[in-house]
């Protein structure tokens, strides 16, 4: 969803706007890996618990690429989301155009939605949640966003373009039931693939979990 309007509002082709959107629906991949004592836990995570989290993008990346997935833009997005234009993300500590735009776009959404999302410990949701995070990417602007893509995130929120979106998020009964933008037949190649992949056994339960609260991203 947001993946999709951003995409758009750059006026990128069609083939583009598909790629950056499986990039958003696999970049959490690698939580798959990421027991869940750590990803549930309701305080403050040690530094050994947050550097586990950290490694989920590259073993997201790793996965994909035993997958055979050699798409570049595709990769780019579930490894380096984490980035920040100053070099203090993860995980390789890129910074500038190093990182790579779709990378450094995505960032943006993914912040966004964490900031903006129903959450057990946050009270905050729909439009004045929506509100502060902008903010605090303002804040961030150009130091660990692309300004382009604060700006144009921005834009399609106060043009009323989010609106659905945010609606959709804070809806606890939506949540159950996601529609994704991508179609049937794309997710069902998405799921064929990560099962052709899972020679660790992974439940597949958790491969529809991360499908699921990763749909919203596309």
């Amino acid at each position: 969803m947001y993946a999709q309007l951003l995409a758009e509002s750059a006026d990128l082709a069609v083939p583009d706007v598909k790629r950056f959107m499986l990039g958003a629906v696999l970049h959490d991949l690698g939580k798959l890996d990421i027991p869940e004592r750590i990803l549930g836990k309701p305080g403050r995570l040690t530094d050994e618990e947050y550097e586990i989290v950290k490694s989920h993008t590259t073993i997201g990346w790793d996965r994909l690429r035993r997958m055979g997935v050699d798409d570049p833009m595709i990769l780019n997005v579930v490894r380096h989301h984490h980035e920040r234009i100053d070099g203090t993300g993860y995980p390789d500590g890129l910074a500038g155009s190093n990182i790579p735009l779709e990378a450094r776009w995505f960032g943006v959404i993914d912040a966004f939605d964490a900031m903006t999302s129903l959450r057990p410990y946050r009270d905050e949701v729909g439009s004045s949640a929506a509100r502060r995070a902008l903010q605090e990417l303002q804040d961030k602007r150009g130091i660990w966003y692309p300004a382009e893509a604060v700006d144009a995130l921005t834009e399609l929120f106060e043009a009323g373009r989010l609106e659905s979106i945010l609606e959709h998020l804070n809806d606890p009964e939506a949540q159950t039931s996601p529609v994704s933008p991508m179609g049937p037949e794309i997710l069902a190649l998405v799921r064929e693939a990560l099962q052709r992949s899972n020679d660790d056994h992974t439940d597949i339960e958790d491969l529809e979990r991360i499908l699921q609260e990763a749909e919203t991203l596309s």
